[in-house]
């Protein structure tokens, strides 16, 4: 297994992925006992020089699902029954990750409704009401 690389200047060394393959469930008749072809990846982000704080921050927020027991994110893939194929997949799973998290994004700024907008609203609140009491029965003279 090579580097992984997410966007030039961003290189994952392969000593922080950790790759087991485990027996897949599903169709596959009797070789399916036989072979391992689902793959588990796993990354240690916390630990990964080749991310800035703030990234790793917005990875354990868009990763808090696929997160194990000591805190590594686990992509699991049994696309197919090849085991170089799954594993490519859960790598390529891993830096779409990764590079959702490197987008930062952009602040809200606060902003009011333009007084236009306010006068818009209440005619309209306006007319909706009428509409509505025209609807009701008029009240008889006895």
């Amino acid at each position: 297994m090579e580097s992984l690389v997410v966007r030039p200047g961003i290189i994952i060394p392969e000593r922080e992925l950790v790759w087991a393959a485990v027996r897949a469930s599903g169709p596959g008749g009797q070789n399916v006992n036989k072979v391992s072809s689902k793959v588990e990846l796993r990354f240690d982000f916390e630990g990964s020089a080749a991310l800035a704080a703030s990234v790793k921050a917005r990875l354990r927020a868009l990763a808090q699902h696929r997160l194990d027991g000591e805190g590594r994110i686990l992509i699991v893939s049994q696309v197919t029954r090849n085991q170089p194929q799954n594993l490519e997949d859960a790598r390529q799973r891993l830096v779409e990750l990764i590079a959702q998290a490197l987008v930062v994004p952009k602040r809200r700024r606060k902003t009011k409704p333009s007084r236009a907008a306010k006068r818009a609203r209440l005619n309209d609140k306006r007319a909706n009401s009428q509409k509505k009491q025209g609807r009701s029965r008029a009240a008889s003279d006895d």
